[in-house]
Formats: structure tokens, sequence, C-alpha cells
């Protein structure tokens, strides 16, 4: 029996890395990525379709050679919280770097949202790998690994204990007795550890679905584990069924070690379905995505990012790959390792590094909405993932997929027909977090 699946929208706007071209599409608009409207028609489209969430990726370390979409682009906070008022059911997920921000900011910003939305808002939690960022926040050098990742497990931590300063019924707001607070249900953190020292309380409570749900996104060893530990959605790379099996079955593992149940975590694939009349046309038309894209300047700059934004244009193209291993230990370690051991065990040229990184590879959920729908559900069956995380290069081809694939998993019991909850934790199945002040009290008292 087939598991119902979940399915996030990811938007390019004007095109992300890989997506090299996008902005030349005349069905996308040139401002895209800081047009309010982009974003809510995407959200809109995501909410009819009957999606779990909007995913809204960020970076703060920009140059010259970057991504369309990353050169000129809304702060996800913001751009959320005004499509929260333009949705109703749909999850609202942001990314925020642990890193270049302070717990209790950041905490209160998250809970902003998660009460705009009335109980719909996500955290994604990242370490930052562009390690050009820390130079936009007066540091001189990034952090590095061992560094980043306990203090993100650290942040969020303090976060969710901020969550908790007030119980849920801390305001009676009774007017007769004039009570508005009741003292007893507020709690300060008088948080110190390794990181931070963060004395609290929050000045916000809880919303209806008691904290934001948190995602992550590590790939390496230490971001495995940081998920395993603290989040309940991850957005994992896809790639083959085997890889993207073995991902799953690691992280529902890791997950299962420290206690925690391996459903209340979901593994979210990324996903890029292109979806024609018939099989041909839609592979036909990946190739053509892929041409239009593959520029090589482009490719050599985003082989430079997993490397701190490194410029490989002052190298010979032509002679070995150069000894940059240095660079990756504070910036895209796992990614930039699989390339250096690659480029040595082949001894493999800068250009052909930089060809190899966005060389054509067949996406397998391409084809008529039967075959993409087939594929689908060949890797939930087979262990891969809870969702997919969905990006479309314009509104066409997200339309084709909703009107073309979801009826069919719709059809196959595969994906919902209608929403389960209001909330985003009631969309996903997650439980609701109980308040680790109530839950003390409860123990107290039965005691």
């Amino acid at each position: 029996m087939s598991r119902r699946i979940h399915l996030a929208l990811h938007p390019y706007g004007v095109g992300g890395p890989g997506q090299h071209g996008l902005w030349k599409d005349p069905r996308v608009a040139k401002n895209a990525s800081i047009d309010i409207n982009y974003y809510i028609q995407q959200a809109q489209a995501a909410e009819h379709a009957l999606f779990d969430a909007l995913f809204v990726v960020d970076s703060q370390f920009i140059n010259s050679t970057y991504p369309s979409h990353y050169l000129n682009r809304l702060e996800p906070l913001t751009l959320l919280s005004a499509v929260a008022t333009h949705t109703k059911h749909l999850g609202l997920v942001g990314t925020a770097s642990s890193t270049y921000n302070s717990p209790f900011n950041l905490a209160r910003r998250f809970a902003s949202l998660d009460h705009i939305s009335s109980g719909r808002a996500g955290w994604n939690v990242v370490t930052s790998f562009d390690t050009g960022t820390s130079k936009n926040y007066g540091l001189d050098e990034h952090l590095d690994y061992t560094t980043r990742y306990g203090r993100a497990l650290e942040f969020v931590e303090v976060a969710r204990g901020l969550w908790d300063s007030y119980e849920d019924d801390a305001f009676p707001a009774d007017v007769e007795r004039g009570v508005f607070l009741d003292p007893s249900r507020l709690h300060a953190l008088e948080h110190a550890g390794e990181h931070f020292k963060v004395a609290g309380p929050l000045n916000i409570s809880r919303s209806p679905q008691g904290q934001p749900v948190i995602f992550q996104a590590g790939v390496s060893d230490e971001g495995r584990d940081l998920a395993a530990r603290v989040a309940e959605g991850i957005y994992a790379p896809g790639g083959t069924l085997e890889s993207a099996k073995e991902y799953y079955a690691d992280i529902k593992r890791r997950t299962a070690a420290y206690g925690r149940d391996p459903d209340h975590i979901k593994v979210f694939i990324h996903g890029g379905p292109i979806v024609g009349a018939t099989d041909e046309e839609a592979r036909r038309r990946e190739r053509e995505i892929f041409d239009e894209d593959n520029d090589f300047a482009s490719n050599l700059a985003l082989l430079g990012r997993s490397f701190g934004a490194y410029d490989f244009s002052t190298h010979d193209l032509d002679a070995p790959f150069p000894d940059v291993a240095h660079l990756a230990e504070k910036g895209g370690r796992t990614g930039a390792g699989k390339i250096i051991e690659r480029a040595r065990a082949e001894k493999l040229t800068l250009r052909q590094v930089a060809e190899s990184v966005n060389a054509f590879r067949h996406s397998p959920f391409v084809g008529a909405p039967e075959t993409v729908a087939d594929t689908i559900e060949q890797w939930s069956d087979a262990g891969t993932l809870d969702g997919i995380n969905l990006a479309f290069r314009n509104n066409e081809d997200l339309n084709r997929f909703v009107d073309g694939v979801v009826p069919l998993l719709q059809k196959r019991g595969l994906f919902r027909t209608e929403y389960e909850a209001d909330t985003l934790r009631g969309n996903l199945g997650l439980p609701v977090p109980t308040n680790r002040h109530t839950a003390e009290r409860a123990l107290v008292n039965g005691a």
C-alpha cells in the first residue's frame, strides 16, 4: 500500500543555480524575484492544488556571478508575511541562518509569522556555506563546520525555549477580575550556553500549532545529525533512486537513535518535473532547457560557490584541477570534497570539472502525466521520500503538473483531496509540541 505523500512548491523567480537562462523566458517577468504578486500567485496556485507548503530559500552574500534570482530577491520572512494574508491553508517555510542571526530576534520573527498565518510557519535552519557572508556581519572569517553546527543546535534549542515562554492559558483577559496575564504562566528562559546567553521571556504567545515547524537541509554528516536531532522536515537533494533511498534510511535511523519517532520527520526530496503530452515531448523539452541554461561562465561561477565563491577564472582552464581543498573546509565541504575526490581520481582539468557541474542529467520526473505519477509512486514505495519539494520554471509548467499529475496521484490515494487541518503541523501529520512548563506542572501535580 502506497503512503500518502506531501508536496511543497519552491519558486525559482528569475532563476537559481543551474537555471542561468530562465530570466530570458518571455513567460517570466524580469522582476519576478522582487514582485510580491508573483509569490502570491505561486502560493495561491499551490494552495488550490492542496500543496503542503511554499518554500523560500535565501543567502546573504552575492557577487556579480551569482544566479539571477540571488542577485535581487525579497527577504523570506517579509515575503511570507505578505503571502500569509492571501492564503489560508498553505504552509510558509522560510530559510534563515543560525550563523548570522540572534536567537531572540529570529524566534520573535518566526513566532510573528506563525501568528500572522494562524499556525502555518516553518523555519528552514541553515548554517550558511557562503563564506563571504561573514564580511557582511563584521567577521573576518566564516565559522568552521564544527562551530557552525554546534551553534545551530544550541540556536534551535534556545528558540524552542523562547517559544515556550507563555503557556497556552497565560492570558485569561478576565475583565471582571482585572486580570489580563496570569504571571505564573510566563517563564523566563535564563539560557547560558557555549554560544548564547539569552534571558527571555519572548514577548509573543504560542500559535495554534504550538511552535513553527523546524526544517533542515544538511547533506554532510554534521547536517544529517543535526536534522535527526531537531528537524521535523528535511529538504533532501534527491539524486538517484539509490542515493535517495540511502539518505532516507540514514535519516530515519539517526532519528530513532535519538529517541524520536521517525514518522515525525518528513523527508522532502528535490524534484523539477517536466510534464508533456507524451514522454517524447517531455524529454525533448528537458534537453532544450538544458541547452538554454548550459553556459560555461555560469557553470564556472557555480563551481566557485562550493569553495567560498572562489574565482576559478584566474586559473588555466586546461591545467589539472587546482589544489583548493583548504577553501572547502569553511564552505560547502561535502559537495566540494566530492568534486576534489573525483577530479583527483579521474585526473580532470578545471574545464572538465566546471563542465561536469551542470552536466546533463536526466530527471526521473519527466514524461507524460501517467509516467510522472508512476515514477513518484515508485519512489515513494521504494522508501526514498515523504514528500517532494517541487520547482517549476514558469506557471505553464506548474499548471501542467497540477492539472495532469496531481489528479492521478489523488486517484491512486497518494495525495490528499482536501486539507486535513488549518496548520502546517496538522497537514504534515506532526504533533503539536507540549509546552515544557505545562508538562512539568502536570508531572508535579500527578506525582
